[in-house]
């Protein structure tokens, strides 16, 4: 059974989150365990860790979250040195067993390899029918194992020439924590959508993971981001950089500055909290509400933007919603009377602090307007005399090819409705959202360091016609 949601969630979903670490004489399996955990938040389904003692690879992966895929005695049985580790949301391939990660590989007597993936290939088709052509079989629906077999059949030429094949192959967004037996690499596409960083253990181990959060978990220091093209390898001798594929451009996801990174990460070397506060006080700017009494995020990922509204307004900030945190991706079917109770499950107002009150209610993004109208509707059932939403994204109207879920382009409120006819569909008194230039300022960083192919459909990276066809409505304008 694949895994449903508690509520109707219309909230933008990343693929998952990589770990990786290098730490001879440590517990390994360990350390990716709390890694993963830091990670938790880039995807629910699934959860695996594989390990290298030099002599071979160790693996296991279940679905679930992480807490559920691991135990004491699963993770005494993998012992090794170095260790790479996943956790899932599907977006290419379905929500099963076989599509979990990292997926293994092993071509050639004694060379296996394990790829942990980030990310979404936009020449999947071309790849597999590639590698069926050659009389691989292909177990899984996703695109990772066709990444894993590509590094694999190169293994003999060494990691580092294998990854470098692969590379010059996979064509769309992608970080990746490799196994061998001797050696961890990291590498990450040349457009760097996806985010990928290394930092060193006190003890002088080495760490992979998508982001900074992950290293303070087990206790390790940022040493850099890995730049778009890069392949970073770690072995006995240390950590050296290689030249993968030529960079492009820079193009990190915003939605990871936004939304999906956790706050207290790391990116571009801005403190992703300190990013989001920012947003919040150009919010402020662009979108006043003079006559407000009271500014509230909806929590957790609203939060930060509020108090930057709230700090640049001089509004008063509180707390008007309160969130369940046991609400989390379940194998339980949502039956029609939990669809409708949706959001308050989730959710719940402050009564005493919303009564009779003009409210300012920041959040991160709409995508299908659905949670959105559900949460202004509490929050003035609750007794909010008004609710003034701003969002500190632009509107999204186009669909992601590169990793993130976020439904077809029919689905996008704002691809075919104007910010008035979502303001009235969502019930709002007003609505505002945050621009793009409004979001470089807020980052310190030149809007072109970004893939804003969501807010402009300006794709960096050239979409094949035919998954244009399955997620388009619209021609996306001539960059």
């Amino acid at each position: 059974m694949t895994p449903q949601p508690f509520l109707d969630d219309d909230t933008p979903h990343e693929e998952c989150g990589i770990f990786g670490v290098w730490a001879p004489g440590e517990d390994v399996a360990r350390m990716a365990f709390f890694g993963l955990f830091a990670l938790q938040h880039r995807g629910q389904e699934s959860a695996g860790i594989a390990v290298s003692d030099g002599k071979r690879i160790a693996l296991h992966k279940d679905m679930g979250l992480v807490t559920q895929v691991f135990d004491e005695e699963i993770l005494s049985n993998l012992t090794g040195y170095s260790a790479i580790g996943h956790t899932r949301y599907s977006t290419t391939g379905s929500s099963v067993l076989r599509n979990a990660q990292p997926i293994a590989a092993c071509l050639h007597a004694r060379q296996e390899v394990a790829v942990a993936h980030n990310g979404n290939l936009i020449n999947t088709d071309v790849l597999r029918a590639e590698l069926t052509s050659r009389g691989y079989k292909l177990e899984s629906t996703n695109d990772s194992e066709a990444l894993a077999l590509l590094i694999a059949e190169h293994l003999e030429q060494g990691g580092v020439e294998a990854v470098r094949k692969a590379m010059q192959k996979a064509e769309g967004a992608y970080s990746l924590a490799i196994l061998t037996n001797t050696e961890l690499i990291g590498a990450r596409d040349p457009y760097g959508v996806r985010p990928l960083c290394l930092g060193r253990l006190s003890d002088g181990g080495f760490v992979l993971a998508s982001e900074t959060c992950a290293l303070n978990t087990v206790g390790a220091t940022l040493i850099r981001e890995i730049m778009p093209g890069e392949i970073v390898v770690i072995n006995d001798q240390g950590w050296r950089v290689e030249p993968g594929v030529a960079m492009q451009r820079q193009a990190l996801c915003m939605l990871e500055a936004i939304y999906f990174a956790r706050p207290d990460s790391v990116m571009y070397g801005q403190s992703l909290h300190a990013a989001r506060r920012r947003m919040g006080g150009e919010l402020s700017r662009e979108h006043p509400a003079l006559d407000a009494d009271l500014v509230i995020g909806v929590p957790d990922s609203g939060t930060p933007a509020a108090l930057g509204f709230a700090e640049a307004s001089g509004i008063p900030f509180g707390e008007g919603l309160i969130k369940n945190r046991y609400i989390q991706r379940t194998f339980i079917q949502p039956d029609q009377r939990m669809r409708e109770m949706g959001v308050r499950m989730k959710l719940t107002p402050i009564r005493e602090a919303l009564q009779g009150k003009s409210v300012v209610m920041v959040d991160d993004t709409i995508v299908r307007g659905t949670t959105t109208g559900k949460v202004v509707r509490l929050l003035l059932e609750a007794g909010a005399r008004e609710v003034h939403v701003r969002i500190s994204a632009p509107p999204v109207k186009w669909p992601c090819f590169y990793g993130i879920d976020m439904a077809t382009q029919d689905q996008l409120i704002a691809a075919s409705q104007s910010v008035e006819a979502i303001r009235q569909k969502i019930g709002a008194t007003s609505l505002g959202y945050l621009s793009e230039a409004g979001l470089a300022r807020a980052m310190s960083v030149p809007a072109d360091n970004f893939c804003l192919a969501c807010f402009s459909g300006s794709y960096p990276i050239p979409v094949p016609e035919n998954l244009r066809m399955e997620k388009l409505a619209f021609e996306p304008p001539v960059s």
